[in-house]
């Protein structure tokens, strides 16, 4: 059997593995280490052990758990419901406006977090019992939700870019750079769509009541200090590494020790609270953990096997150019979302997919925020999308499955041309990048 033949029947393993439900690092891995054992007889699984474990010497990896510390800090001590109800006052008396500030919370929380996980959670705990209350539109609102929820994974500190720039050996504070306008075009993206929809029937988001809306400038005012503290937090984080004052590592833990602070000077951290956190954080990480040790495995059989130069021929053998090339990648990740979450698809495809994009003459920092802008797509995308899942999990029983899965398609065309903005003007995520690092 040729080895080409080997890496697809590895490959289809490994899908076929999935669909029984069981964990998704016991898959990847133990397909791995079959695999290794099958091709290289005793002793191959240590290609795949050392290859996992060399991660584990990647220093920048400490952010991943204190990120995650600080989404559910942000979260569980308050913070983000003071946020929430400045929103609902300046946003409220505009049709669609408790949406739109829920984009713009999210928006936040994403520049504070890296993750989609926790922008779900608060989206389900703060804003659908708001919306629901002012009789929003339950496809309007588990729609904004979804969405707004993925931009945790594009805005900086994202975490899927840091893993991106792990795999493809970019520069972090380049990639994160790269993500900003991309996201902030998606988010604005976003609240434009909500926009126009609810001026066309607004029965979808209706504004404020009178009375809501009677509510004294002073009063407002004294509300805008609910946005000091997040952007504080987020000045400590990304704004220090980007001036150069902190590395990476050290802006993620400036801004657990920051967000800490706070919650202790609000009188909001509580023995209970603490205890909460540390557990959702230590839960969430060794969950990213074993997916990430598991997907290095894979991807160093699978790589072993030739696969990416198999790959290589694969698809300069159809002859449809750089752009056909690229096209074929985004669906391909898109298609994989359904059934993989970003951290496997990322570390299972991405070492087959820079290299060919390098030898085609793309920027690999562009190409990190194609694939993310790709992720936040699969994540909408029915039947196994992972905003889906996350969505029917944390709602109430009225928003059925049938709901959800018919709530994010507006959403979905939106990325859609999100996307294809960033591959026509690609100076859109490269413009900070080239002015700050002084690329050419």
């Amino acid at each position: 059997m040729s080895f080409s033949l080997m890496a697809i029947l590895m490959f289809a393993s490994m899908l076929v593995m999935l669909l029984t439900g069981r964990h998704i690092f016991a898959v990847i891995g133990g397909v791995a280490v079959a695999f290794s054992l099958l091709l290289w007889g005793a002793g191959g699984e240590g290609m795949a052990f050392h290859a996992s474990f060399s991660l584990l010497n990647w220093y920048p990896l400490l952010t991943l758990p204190l990120f995650i510390y600080i989404g559910y800090m942000f979260s569980k001590s308050g913070i983000a419901d003071d946020l929430y109800r400045m929103m609902h006052v300046w946003f409220g008396p505009v049709r669609g406006g408790l949406a739109i500030g829920t984009i713009v919370l999210m928006a936040i929380i994403a520049a504070i977090n890296g993750l989609s996980v926790a922008g779900m959670a608060i989206g389900n705990t703060i804003c659908l019992p708001e919306m629901v209350k002012r009789k929003y539109d339950k496809i309007m609102i588990s729609g904004v939700i979804q969405a707004a929820s993925s931009l945790g994974i594009m805005i900086p500190p994202s975490v899927v870019l840091v893993l991106y720039g792990m795999i493809a050996r970019q520069p972090v504070g380049q990639l994160w750079m790269a993500g900003v306008l991309p996201g902030v075009m998606l988010a604005v993206m976003f609240m434009a769509y909500i926009t126009i929809r609810c001026l066309i029937q607004p029965q979808l988001g209706p504004a404020a009541s009178k009375e809501e809306r009677n509510i004294p400038w002073s009063a407002k005012l004294k509300l805008l200090r609910s946005a000091i503290l997040p952007i504080v937090i987020i000045f400590l984080m990304s704004g220090l590494f980007f001036l150069g004052v902190t590395s990476l590592v050290e802006s993620s833990a400036v801004g657990a020790i920051a967000i800490t602070v706070i919650a202790l000077i609000n009188r909001r951290l509580t023995w209970k609270i603490m205890v909460e956190v540390l557990r959702d954080t230590l839960s969430v990480s060794c969950m990213f953990m074993w997916v990430i040790l598991a997907a290095l495995a894979f991807g160093a059989v699978f790589d072993g096997l030739g696969a990416v130069y198999a790959i290589e021929k694969l698809f300069l053998g159809f002859s449809l150019g750089r752009w056909g090339i690229m096209i074929m990648m985004q669906l391909s990740y898109i298609i994989m979302g359904m059934f993989l979450d970003d951290t496997a698809m990322l570390i299972v495809v991405a070492p087959l997919y820079v290299p060919l994009i390098i030898k085609l003459g793309f920027n690999p920092i562009w190409y990190g925020v194609l694939y993310t802008i790709t992720c936040q797509i699969a994540y909408l995308t029915p039947p196994f999308g992972y905003n889906l899942f996350l969505m029917k999990a944390m709602a109430p029983k009225d928003f059925t499955i049938g709901d959800i899965y018919k709530s994010v398609w507006p959403f979905v065309f939106v990325m859609i041309i999100g996307l294809a903005l960033v591959m026509i003007f690609p100076q859109i995520a490269l413009y900070l990048p080239f002015k700050y690092f002084h690329l050419k």
